[in-house]
């Protein structure tokens, strides 16, 4: 019997369009002799579907057309115990479930997806699933929490200074006054806990600062400010696996249109003539990248610390930045769902798309089995020890009789 696997994608983060292409590349990956790939859109409105028709990625161009054509459901568990997909609204008569789901495959890049809040869902439900768990990917989507984590365990993270949207609004001469006693110029404004190089800007000055961090701003309420490297080489690794044995990729180093790495670069190919449905492929790239071996090592053994010391498991891919003036690596960030799963990171060393897959799936199936041995609840009844007066909130005071 095969595995059925539902591959969630989509959702309402500004990298919506980047899911849904990783997800339908995955889905094509699979081994349709082992799984079943079962897809589950999430769309702009938290709306969830699936249907065939989503397999078809000409179709998102009228999607207004795909989703009355697709099937609307919600995610609940049968009288059995399975997790299954419920026609919404659930008809008075006839089948309700259209699918059933032996283990979740997210690939919802950003915010509501990558950050936890869906693996908290499965988590509920009792549902197996690929890539890290509420924990690693809550810390590995908040560029401020991450870094302090691998400042603490010793790796080598960029100065910085973070505030809040509010803080900004309240103090911004004050934060200014720090960045440029701390970091100087010029300085990355980032927003702290989305991907794709969105709302990312550089500023040499007060006011181009003032200006990145509005734009931040308006895609977060937390922002991190960093400070830059002038002769910098950006490169990324990829690392699978989980708390027991990792393995790292080769490395790519990406090339850029401009000073800092930016949606387009990543996805266009750093132009509109790419073929944009290739998502993080068309990157224009150089693999393996262009490091001597003792860089080389240097940062796959980064990339595997950076991914244990999170907790992580599945495939996450790791950006650095080299400081190529001081012949120094840093950690720039990790991307806990990456565009797509960096899988043109593993072909070069023999593993390909399917095999990725298929060892991501593994992966999951593992992780459940070993929580299944663990103990959540405690066989108790609290409230058979307790009065009726000690659950109104405290022990009746004596009054005399009148």
């Amino acid at each position: 019997m095969k595995t059925r696997v539902g591959v969630v994608f989509g959702g309402v983060s500004v990298e919506h369009e980047v899911s849904v292409i990783s997800a339908l590349q995955a889905i094509k990956a699979m081994d349709d002799n082992q799984y079943e790939a079962v897809p589950v859109y999430i769309s702009k409105d938290r709306n969830w579907y699936t249907g065939e028709e989503l397999l078809d990625i000409e179709a998102y161009k009228d999607l207004k057309q795909l989703l009355q054509n697709a099937q609307k459901v919600s995610i609940t568990k049968s009288d059995n115990g399975n997790v299954i997909l419920q026609k919404d609204p659930v008809p008075k008569f006839g089948k309700r479930s259209v699918a059933e789901i032996d283990v979740a495959f997210p690939i919802v890049h950003g915010t509501f997806g990558e950050d936890g809040v869906l693996q908290g869902l499965f988590e509920l439900y009792d549902l197996p699933y690929v890539g890290c768990d509420v924990m690693s990917s809550a810390a590995g989507m908040d560029k401020v929490m991450m870094k302090q984590i691998l400042r603490d365990s010793k790796l080598p993270v960029l100065d910085y200074v973070w505030f809040h949207s509010s803080h900004w609004t309240d103090d911004s001469e004050d934060i200014i006054t720090m960045i440029e006693e701390r970091l100087g110029f010029p300085v990355i404004v980032k927003p702290a806990n989305l991907g794709s190089s969105v709302g990312i800007n550089k500023a040499q000055t007060r006011e181009e600062l003032e200006e990145a961090v509005e734009e931040a701003m308006s895609f977060a309420s937390k922002i991190l400010v960093e400070y830059m490297v002038q002769d910098m080489k950006e490169v990324n690794c990829s690392v699978l696996g989980d708390y027991e044995e990792v393995e790292a990729s080769v490395i790519e180093e990406v090339l850029k249109s401009e000073e800092i790495l930016s949606y387009q670069d990543k996805y266009q190919g750093g132009g509109k003539g790419a073929d944009a449905a290739k998502g993080m492929e068309s990157t224009d790239r150089v693999i393996p990248a262009p490091l001597d071996d003792k860089s080389t090592t240097e940062v796959q053994e980064l990339a595997k610390d950076t991914f244990q010391i999170l907790g992580c498991s599945g495939v996450s891919r790791i950006d650095f930045l080299i400081d190529q003036t001081e012949n120094k690596v840093y950690v720039n960030e990790i991307n806990t769902i990456p565009g797509s799963l960096s899988f043109y990171l593993w072909d070069p060393a023999g593993k390909n798309y399917t095999q990725l897959t298929h060892q991501l799936i593994q992966l999951a199936l593992k992780r459940k089995r070993e929580r299944d041995k663990l103990t959540f609840s405690i066989d108790s009844n609290l409230f058979s020890l307790q009065s009726a007066e000690g659950v109104k909130g405290g022990s009746k005071s004596n009054k005399p009789n009148a």
